[in-house]
């Protein structure tokens, strides 16, 4: 199996954020800076360079039904982009902060949007559908059930999981420290948190059980599920982990340990099949069957490391944004 340069292209800045589009043939792109780059996949050319946010761009999320991007960024405010015509369609002012984490529901019918200490519900023509209370602390994670109607969010001291139909609280955890990042598995059952501490914490919310890993390197701030829900890649060290999840959970568990030189900073499974991306801060990003004996599939090195891997829906391109404002895109082949 080979990763193979399909082509790049150098953004004004670091890379931020990258969102495709749901059948594949667009990717999107936001620097540091503020600019968003439309990139025509098939070729890698430009079609369309987007103001953005001129005080920097966060944030990207793109539509899984309409051919809808949306931004958020340090002024504060959700921009909504037609993708085909170039054109911004609404703008959204928070009045909370920097806009630093937006998701779109599964269903596509709501986009979930912090700021701050504020999490604001959004429909698709860029209306307001619910303004929460503030967090006791600025959100540092957003993440939606996949089942679609529960969206939870993380701050320094716990989870909270809202309803977003009736806008109430369903569960409130608590976990006394940072938060990183949070992700949910594909089958509903675990919510999980990346921690400052270093660690990772697993929730069952339907049994209200709860899990801890630690012994971690550094402060984890990756998490990737497989497609099924059982397997949790995370970073943390020089070692991508991937913990099984199956049963009565991981801990008490050894992990399966994927190595790089250097501390690792993404992670990312494929949509529709078994392989995970990881990248590590010399550059390199290797690609992973973690169950086989032999899980090394294919490596590359890039000259900088890599500040976001996303796949295509359909697993057949790898993105990868760098910390020198490149974007590339790999095709994976066998």
């Amino acid at each position: 199996m080979q990763l193979t340069k399909h082509w790049a292209a150098v953004l004004d800045d670091y890379v931020i954020d990258l969102a495709w589009a749901p059948d594949g043939s667009r990717l999107v792109a936001a620097s540091a800076a503020g600019p968003i780059t439309v990139f025509a996949v098939a070729d890698g050319a430009v079609q369309h360079e987007l103001p953005g946010d001129e005080d920097g761009t966060n944030a990207l999320a793109y539509h899984q039904r309409q051919p809808l991007i949306t931004s958020g960024g340090q002024d504060g405010e959700v921009k909504l982009w037609d993708p085909g015509a170039g054109q911004q369609v609404a703008a959204v002012e928070l009045d909370a902060g920097w806009v630093e984490h937006l998701a779109w529901s599964p269903d596509g019918s709501t986009l979930a949007a912090a700021a701050g200490r504020t999490l604001v519900l959004l429909n698709p023509d860029g209306s307001v559908k619910h303004t929460f209370g503030p967090a006791p602390k600025t959100i540092s994670a957003l993440a939606w059930q996949p089942a679609g109607d529960c969206i939870a969010i993380a701050y320094f001291g716990g989870v909270v999981l809202w309803d977003s139909n009736d806008y109430v609280a369903q569960a409130e955890f608590p976990y006394n420290n940072g938060i990183h990042t949070l992700v949910w598995s594909a089958d509903n059952r675990w919510l999980v948190s990346g921690n400052q501490d270093p660690s990772v914490h697993l929730w069952l919310p339907e049994k209200e059980d709860e899990f801890h890993m630690s012994g971690y390197a550094s402060k984890v701030k990756h998490l990737s599920f497989d497609r099924h829900g059982r397997f949790l890649a995370t970073s943390g060290g020089n070692e991508a982990c991937v913990w099984d999840c199956e049963g009565a959970g991981p801990e008490g568990r050894e992990p399966a340990m994927l190595p790089h030189d250097a501390p690792i900073c993404a992670v990312a499974y494929q949509n529709q099949h078994d392989l995970l991306a990881s990248a590590s801060t010399d550059g390199v990003v290797r690609l992973w069957s973690p169950e086989r004996s032999n899980p090394l599939c294919a490596k590359v090195k890039l000259t900088h490391p890599a500040t976001r891997l996303a796949w295509a829906s359909n697993d057949r391109y790898l993105a990868i944004g760098n910390e020198q404002g490149v974007v590339y895109v790999l095709s994976v082949e066998d």
